[in-house]
């Protein structure tokens, strides 16, 4: 949630990278003065301590962090948490976990990366935690899909704050003009964006984050999943030899024409500057960045902005084109402050109260809170996370879709054909697991 989504360990969980400064920090459209002020009694600590929190700033995980900050700031505990973007807080997050002793006592961490974590021993397993604080926090809650996403070999290793997954946002004037709908299949979506170039007076209707390091993976993998391939499986081979994986690069390459010659620089702020300047009708995109495109202080083209559900690939594709990721917090196996007083921060700040305070910023964890009269993409939101393909759940999801990135950006660029890229991603993904399974 939150991914992308976003190399390493950390980044390709669904690539979600920020945009800009603003009121709380790269990327945020959420102000500090929107927290929530929430219960969290921690017992005063033997002396005044500092905890250091590391999360990147956007508005889908502003509200959670705002809240923790706020909230748990007493009794002798400081919260600090400093502004910081995507690419830079995957880099913090590898760097204080690596030693003996860390910078941060509590990370941001995704579903994605959990199985890396856990089966390396990073991370604190929270099982005890969440039994003991389930009911002051309310806990069970949280929807128990949200809970698996953040669990590796049984234990859980995250607690959830929110999910993100694709939605589609596109321009309602332009399409009613043209009487057009939503596209539910890739077919449509170059249909409908042909039609736009043809009638709508915009050359490159299409936006979607395709940044040759790190988003142009996800998208990939969001095609194949819809296609109903994984790119690895549990006996640790790779499929990105079989036809559906050749469908999907090809899918790739029929959509360049409907997009800015720049795509592959385009992480999501790209996306949505796109949108917010009217230089493309139509982007898709995690649900995280959705809400800065109805603010009016972002866009002119605020009220024409309505949502959908992303598309299938093909009327016959068991998913849609999708990605679930789920964000969380984490408490580094190095810290040395007390883990049952930083446990009691993180409950606290997907408390229910600081759930309600994030929407429609983000899509809490906490089961039914996104509502039309919650969220303006609420409906697309709700058919669009039960319809994404499954998760990986595999130490070596992250070495493969890093392995293969540059690849796929080769190809994309035209200096590689699909079929030598698919040989080298076949390639490039079998030693990638070979490595990661040692």
């Amino acid at each position: 949630m939150r991914t992308s989504l976003r190399r390493n360990a950390a980044v390709a969980l669904m690539a979600v990278a920020t945009m800009g400064l603003a009121a709380c920090g790269a990327g945020s459209k959420t102000a500090s003065t929107t927290a929530a002020e929430v219960t969290c009694d921690v017992a005063k600590p033997s002396q005044p301590t500092t905890v250091n929190v590391l999360a990147y700033n956007s508005s889908a995980i502003d509200p959670f962090t705002n809240t923790m900050v706020k909230s748990c700031s007493k009794n002798d505990y400081t919260l600090k948490h400093a502004p910081i973007d995507f690419s830079g807080q995957v880099q913090k997050t590898t760097a204080t976990l690596a030693g003996g002793s860390g910078t941060y006592d509590i990370v941001e961490t995704y579903g994605y990366v959990i199985p890396q974590f856990g089966a390396t021993n990073k991370l604190v397993p929270l099982d005890d935690l969440f039994a003991k604080y389930a009911n002051t926090y309310k806990l069970n809650d949280i929807s128990e899909a949200t809970r698996k996403a953040m669990t590796y070999d049984g234990k859980l290793y995250a607690l959830p704050m929110q999910a993100q997954m694709y939605i589609m946002a596109y321009r309602k004037d332009i399409f009613d003009k043209l009487g057009l709908k939503p596209p539910t299949t890739f077919d449509e979506l170059k249909a409908t964006a042909k039609t736009i170039q043809d009638k709508g007076g915009i050359k490159y209707p299409l936006a979607l984050p395709w940044l040759a390091t790190a988003d142009i993976a996800t998208s990939y993998k969001a095609i194949l999943g819809s296609l109903g391939t994984p790119q690895t499986n549990a006996d640790k081979t790779a499929n990105l030899d079989k036809p559906q994986a050749k469908q999907a690069l090809q899918e790739m390459v029929t959509l360049e024409p409907f997009m800015d010659p720049q795509v592959t620089t385009f992480a999501q702020p790209a996306v949505q500057q796109q949108m917010y300047n009217g230089t493309a009708a139509m982007a898709i995109m995690f649900s995280g960045r959705m809400n800065d495109l109805t603010l009016t202080a972002n866009s002119k083209y605020a009220k024409d902005f309505a949502f959908a559900p992303p598309p299938k690939v093909t009327a016959d594709s068991p998913k849609l084109y999708d990605v679930l990721s789920v964000d969380g917090w984490s408490i580094p196996k190095n810290t040395a402050i007390d883990k049952d007083a930083l446990f009691q921060m993180i409950a606290s700040s997907v408390s229910p109260a600081a759930s309600k305070a994030s929407l429609p910023a983000a899509y809490p964890a906490r089961t039914g809170m996104v509502s039309d009269t919650s969220s303006p993409f609420a409906a697309a939101a709700n058919v669009a996370i039960k319809s994404a393909p499954p998760a990986e759940p595999y130490r070596w999801s992250a070495d493969v879709s890093n392995a293969i990135t540059p690849i796929l950006a080769n190809v994309i660029l035209g200096k590689t054909s699909v079929d030598a890229g698919l040989t080298q991603m076949q390639q490039a993904a079998t030693a990638a697991i070979a490595n990661s399974a040692k």
